[in-house]
C-alpha cells in the first residue's frame, strides 16, 4: 500500500520533501477535535433543559412556652412544736404535763427537754407550768400537780395526752370536752408514782415512755403545728425587724418574777427565778430559743382552793397584746385564738404571722392589769 505524503513549501519556493507521519498526527488531532464537539453536542441534546432552582424554605423557630410543670419546692421535714429539721417526725402524740414551780419543787425533772413550756399563775399567786413534750422523751418528769381551769385552753390544740396528779370535781368536769386523753395519778394511770426524796404533795413523778404506751387510737398522732417557724434562726421575725434587748423581766404575780437574759454564746435566753439561775434536775440551765409574752385577762374561775382561796383562769379565746423575743431582739405583736381547740397564734403589725426561730419556746401568760414585762 502506497504511503500518503504531502509537500511543504519552503521560503525559497521549493517544495520541501514530505515528512512521514506529519499528516497522520494532524489528521488525528482534527478527528479528536471533531469527536469532542460531537460529544458535547450529544450530551447537551440528551440533558434537556436545565432544571429550575428549588424554592427557598423558611424555618420559623417554635416560640411556644414549655408546658412542663415547674419543680415542686422542697419542704423540709420539721418537728411541729419546735420547727427543728428532722429526717422524720416520730409517730407519737404530744404529752402535756402539769408541773409545779414552787421553791420546794425546784429543780424540776425534764423541763430542759420540753418543746414548749407555758407558765401560768394559779391560786396563792404561785406559778405552775404546762410542759409539752414531743420531739424529746425525758426519762422522768416532775413534780406533777393537779389540773387547773386554764389547762384545757392551753393543751386542747395538741389533741394528745394530758398528765396531772388529780383535781377537784368541778375542774375535772372541764376535761372530757377538751379532746385530750387524761392520765391522772388519782385515777390510777400507769407511769405515775411518788418518790421518797420529796414530801407530799411535791413528790408525784412520771415516766414518759409509759405515758406514750397508753395513747389510744384517737390520741396517738403527732400534733399539728402551733406557732409559725422560720426555716432558719436568722429569718425569725424578731431577728429581722426587732429591737435589741438583753433582759426580759416579768412580774407575773407577787410570788413570781422570772427573768430571761440573752446569751449570745448559746443563742438562747437563760431563765432565772428572780435573781437565781434556774436549772433542771439534770443540772442543765433552763433556756429558751424563743420567749413569747401573752397578756390576757386573769379572772377568778368560780372554783375555790384551800380556805376558799379563789382559783383563777385566763381568757385565752380572743386576742390581745403579745411580744416575741428571739435572737437578742424583741418585736411587739398581737395574739389570737379563735376557739379552745384552736392554737394560739401571734401576728405582727402588718397582720402577717410572727415567725419564731427553730427551737424550744417558753410562753409567759401575763395577767392583764396586774402583771408586767420590762424589756432591758
Amino acid at each position: 500500500m502506497a504511503r500518503s505524503t504531502t509537500s511543504v513549501e519552503t521560503s525559497s519556493g521549493r517544495a520541501a520533501p514530505p515528512r512521514p507521519g506529519l499528516v497522520r498526527r494532524r489528521a488525528t488531532r482534527g478527528l479528536l477535535a471533531g469527536v469532542a464537539v460531537l460529544a458535547v453536542m450529544g450530551l447537551a441534546a440528551c440533558a434537556g433543559p436545565a432544571p429550575e432552582a428549588p424554592a427557598p424554605v423558611t424555618v420559623t423557630p417554635s416560640i411556644e412556652p414549655s408546658r412542663a410543670a415547674p419543680p415542686e419546692p422542697v419542704v423540709p421535714v420539721v418537728w411541729p412544736l419546735t420547727g427543728v429539721a428532722t429526717p422524720e417526725v416520730a409517730a407519737r402524740p404530744a404529752v402535756a404535763v402539769k408541773v409545779e414551780n414552787t421553791s420546794v419543787a425546784r429543780p424540776q425533772s425534764g423541763l430542759d427537754q420540753a418543746d414548749v413550756v407555758w407558765e401560768t399563775i394559779v391560786e396563792f399567786e404561785v406559778s405552775r407550768f404546762v410542759a409539752v413534750f414531743h420531739s424529746q422523751v425525758p426519762a422522768e418528769i416532775g413534780p406533777i400537780r393537779s389540773v387547773r381551769p386554764m389547762d384545757p385552753l392551753i393543751a386542747s390544740p395538741l389533741h394528745g395526752l394530758f398528765v396531772f396528779s388529780g383535781g377537784q370535781a368541778g375542774i375535772l368536769a372541764l376535761l372530757p370536752g377538751s379532746g385530750m386523753q387524761q392520765l391522772s395519778h388519782d385515777a390510777g394511770a400507769d407511769g405515775l408514782y411518788r418518790v421518797s426524796s420529796r414530801s407530799a404533795p411535791h413528790n408525784v413523778y412520771g415516766d414518759m415512755t409509759v405515758f406514750l404506751a397508753q395513747a389510744d387510737a384517737d390520741h396517738s398522732a403527732a400534733p399539728a403545728q402551733q406557732f409559725a417557724f422560720a426555716l432558719r434562726a436568722e429569718q425569725a421575725s424578731a431577728t429581722l425587724v426587732g429591737a435589741p434587748a438583753t433582759t426580759l423581766s416579768f412580774r407575773l404575780s407577787s410570788a413570781s418574777s422570772p427573768t430571761w437574759t440573752w446569751d449570745a454564746a448559746t443563742g438562747t435566753w437563760l431563765r432565772s427565778e428572780g435573781s437565781t439561775p434556774a436549772t433542771a434536775a439534770s443540772g442543765a440551765r433552763l433556756s429558751a430559743v424563743n420567749v413569747v409574752s401573752i397578756v390576757a385577762e386573769h379572772p377568778n374561775s368560780g372554783f375555790g382552793a384551800q380556805n376558799d382561796a379563789p382559783v383563777p383562769t385566763y381568757n385565752l379565746v380572743g386576742e390581745g397584746e403579745a411580744l416575741v423575743a428571739t435572737g437578742g431582739k424583741t418585736v411587739v405583736g398581737t395574739w389570737r385564738k379563735t376557739a379552745q381547740e384552736a392554737p394560739m397564734q401571734v401576728f405582727g403589725p402588718d397582720g402577717a404571722p410572727l415567725l419564731l426561730a427553730p427551737g424550744n419556746t417558753w410562753v409567759e401568760l401575763v395577767p392583764a392589769g396586774t402583771g408586767s414585762l420590762t424589756v432591758g
